[in-house]
């Protein structure tokens, strides 16, 4: 497969044409960003991990039941997925109190829900990814009401997957965020990455972050984090 002009560059990927209309190459860059890119790094080997991390979890939601934009992994930081219109919406599921959610509702962190709880922002950076509810979404033509229902029964289904598959890899998994696209057809299915980058991981016995947190809160020992997780995913997979 050919990689031709560039189209797009994120904060943490590339986007690449090839010569089928109907598919693109994702390149994934260290850069790392936090709080809307108002903080800016690197994390050395991130790339790999979270191109690799994404594609073997992927797979194993595609077998669940769960369509996903991935087609073929390329090399160790390119992948080839399939054309979508990415929904603006970011949808995060939680199944503990952390981050965010804490700051925002006096929530201490590691309070565990009796369910999990989901929650969608607007992906717009000069809005700055504000919080709205699916009335919201409809009103402002992001997604249909039968788009929305078919994300969140995909999301939850994600969440029940990982969260069993984590938990065989000693990690508890706190919350995460997804994205969605839609194929050219109109289909809805799962697009993005899934990596330490977008998702909390928790080890199960010490609490200890293994997840862009160590980037966000300066706590240290970032790549080490993101090695470590990769290992486990790799020891389970």
């Amino acid at each position: 497969m050919e990689k031709k002009e560039q189209l797009y560059e994120g904060k943490a990927k590339k986007v690449f044409r090839t010569e089928n209309p109907e598919e693109l190459i994702v390149s994934y860059k260290d850069d790392a960003t936090a709080f809307n890119g108002l903080k800016k790094g690197t994390i050395v080997g991130k790339g790999v991990i979270n191109n690799k991390m994404s594609n073997l979890l992927m797979q194993k939601l595609e077998k669940a039941g769960i369509p996903t934009h991935f087609v073929k992994e390329l090399s160790d930081r390119e992948t080839v997925v399939k054309r979508v219109s990415i929904v603006p919406l970011e949808v995060i599921v939680r199944n503990i109190a952390a981050g965010s959610f804490s700051k925002r509702y006096g929530v201490e962190e590691g309070v565990v829900f009796a369910s999990p709880t989901i929650e969608f922002s607007y992906k717009n950076d000069d809005l700055g990814d504000p919080l709205i509810n699916d009335y919201h979404a409809i009103a402002l033509k992001l997604a249909t009401e039968e788009e929305i229902e078919t994300i969140k029964k995909y999301s939850f289904a994600v969440n029940e997957q990982l969260k069993a598959f984590w938990k065989e890899c000693g990690v508890t998994l706190v919350d995460f965020k997804l994205e969605f696209g839609r194929l050219s057809d109109g289909t809805i299915v799962l697009a993005d990455e899934i990596s330490p980058d977008t998702c909390r991981f928790w080890d199960a016995k010490t609490g200890e972050k293994l997840d862009k947190d160590r980037f966000r809160r300066d706590l240290g020992g970032v790549e080490e984090a993101y090695d470590e997780i990769m290992k486990r995913l790799s020891e389970h997979i």
